[in-house]
């Protein structure tokens, strides 16, 4: 006979293992910082638990009004111990318009989903 805490005790764990995963969530944009001349720089602090290959943030996107990707920083590798971290695009070059855009960031196992920020690019 097996007894009742054996059993629960394997299926809490087993459930822990399962869900352990799930932990890291969707990346979310916290911080955005926009300094423009001819072209812009735009710095972009993302937070995510990354997990490692399997689960980490993999890019972030500007984004405009009309939801055409206006650039995107491509990140290729996990920042398990950065968290959060700072990235950026440099010679963006702005467009006429929108004035407006928003900042999304991307991840490998939930694609977009997390906090999201909008900007405006300076004149």
């Amino acid at each position: 006979m097996i007894r009742k805490e054996v059993c629960l005790g394997a299926i809490y764990s087993a459930l822990l293992l399962n869900s352990a995963g799930l932990l890291a969530g969707e990346a979310d944009v916290v911080d955005v910082k926009v300094n423009c001349a001819s072209s812009c720089t735009i710095k972009v602090t993302v937070l995510h638990q990354d997990e490692g290959w399997e689960h980490y943030v993999d890019r972030w996107e500007v984004v405009s009004d009309s939801g055409e990707v206006l650039a995107v920083r491509t990140l290729y590798h996990p920042h398990v111990q950065e968290q959060p971290f700072t990235r950026a695009i440099y010679d963006f070059k702005k467009p006429d318009t929108p004035q407006w855009v928003t900042i999304r960031a991307h991840d490998s196992r939930h694609g977009f989903g997390g906090k999201t920020k909008r900007v405006r690019l300076p004149r």
